[in-house]
């Protein structure tokens, strides 16, 4: 696969869920959507998509199923990260038979491993596929960062493993790694409110949540920067950062599940526990952010 399918908007999908099962048609009809707004990629089972509550056999069925729907016509970037790394492993390797195009591949959560042990845990994933991985370091969650130095010698060792989705929230990151690595990685950003000031120091786009719901307006965003046209970039930051702000009032992906629901996206805004439904107050701000956004 060639690295310059990873720049660009990538959607992390929510996973539509219905009376406590994952709703494939609403999926379906989501990915559709997608590949209509001429997206990047998408990436199923990642956070947004609830990975942490969605069984093996969902995980994977999740991620075939969009593979199906996509049918080659955008990359599929399956999250396949766990805080075990025999999971991780299964799940890298199962997705990869099931013909995704590449992974991503999160910090291991809650139980904190040093930098070497992240060094072992990618090692071991990278080692079980030859296809694309983007590590994803967000702190925030999982507790650690993923090191500069860490990802330079992966990728060094690793040439596949040669993107980084930063969600640490500190541009500084970004251009810490940039001169580190050759020109030829490929950084992303994890945060909507932050693609533009990450593109600004190299990154090459955004893995989105908000592009679930906008994929058009965040693909413009991303193409603009990517085209060195920052100021129309500027222009459509500036108008949408409030919305990027207000997609995460709840914890991800409460908001944008509603939204798409009111939309008419998918069927139900079901979330799973330990998240819980927005609240009346916020259901009814929610449906003000949807009319304001005049989609």
């Amino acid at each position: 696969m060639d690295k310059k399918l990873l720049h660009g908007a990538h959607t992390a999908l929510v996973t539509p869920m219905k009376d406590g099962e994952v709703s494939y048609a609403d999926l379906e009809n989501l990915v559709g959507a997608q590949l209509s707004s001429k997206i990047s990629g998408v990436i199923p089972c990642g956070t947004t998509g609830e990975s942490p509550t969605l069984s093996s056999e969902e995980h994977l069925q999740v991620i075939r199923s969009t593979i199906k729907s996509v049918n080659g016509q955008i990359p599929v970037i399956a999250g396949t990260g766990a805080n075990s790394t025999e999971e991780a492993l299964e799940l890298t390797k199962n997705s990869d038979k099931a013909g995704a195009d590449a992974f991503l591949s999160v910090a291991p959560y809650y139980n904190k491993p040093s930098q070497e042990g992240l060094w072992a845990h990618f090692s071991e994933i990278a080692e079980c596929t030859d296809k694309p991985i983007i590590l994803y370091s967000i702190p925030s969650r999982c507790g650690i960062e993923i090191s500069t130095e860490i990802v330079s010698r992966l990728y060094e060792k690793y040439p596949h493993v040669c993107a980084l989705k930063e969600a640490g929230g500190k541009s500084t990151k970004v251009s810490e790694t940039m001169g580190a690595v050759d020109s030829d990685f490929v950084i992303l950003s994890g945060d909507d409110g932050l693609t533009l000031p990450f593109m600004s120091c190299g990154a090459k786009g955004v893995i989105s949540v908000a592009s679930n719901i906008i994929p058009s307006v965040v693909s413009s965003l991303v193409q603009h920067a990517l085209n060195e046209n920052y100021q129309r970039a500027r222009e459509i930051h500036l108008k949408y950062y409030q919305f990027f702000t207000d997609i995460f009032m709840e914890p991800n992906p409460v908001p944008i599940k509603s939204l798409l629901h009111y939309n008419g996206l998918i069927n139900s805004p079901e979330v799973r526990l330990p998240l819980t439904p927005p609240t009346e107050e916020k259901k009814e701000l929610l449906k003000q952010i949807l009319k304001n956004l005049d989609i």
